[in-house]
């Protein structure tokens, strides 16, 4: 018995099929796309690991599947795409503890 969730890995096949209600913007975004992962100042292999980070950050199951895939296609190795999941946890856990200092500067405000 297979259980059920709301993540379908099948699904990411049917990504091509945003253009289908609002075509003309989801073609502008294929586009806008296509044109950011080509090479350029950082290779495409640079971007993969890029977006297989935040991939992590955002926490989207489809994009880890596909950028997992893409990193592997684009030359990098396993140690370089965790050691890249461990940059987008370090940022993420520094992102959460900043906001800290917010709460800091709440509190002194409310207990004075």
């Amino acid at each position: 018995m297979s259980e059920k969730s709301y993540f379908n890995p099948e699904d990411l096949k049917k990504f091509g099929n945003i253009t289908d209600w609002q075509e003309e913007m989801g073609s502008k975004f294929f586009d806008y796309y296509g044109e950011v992962f080509k090479e350029g100042a950082l290779t495409e292999r640079e971007k993969a690991l890029i977006a297989l980070a935040v991939s992590h950050a955002v926490q989207c199951p489809y994009c880890i599947d596909s950028y997992s895939k893409t990193c592997l296609v684009k030359g990098a190795d396993e140690e370089q795409m965790m050691e890249a999941v461990h940059v987008a946890a370090a940022i993420k856990s520094g992102a959460t503890l900043v906001y800290g200092v917010q709460m800091m500067n709440h509190v002194k405000k409310l207990s004075m």
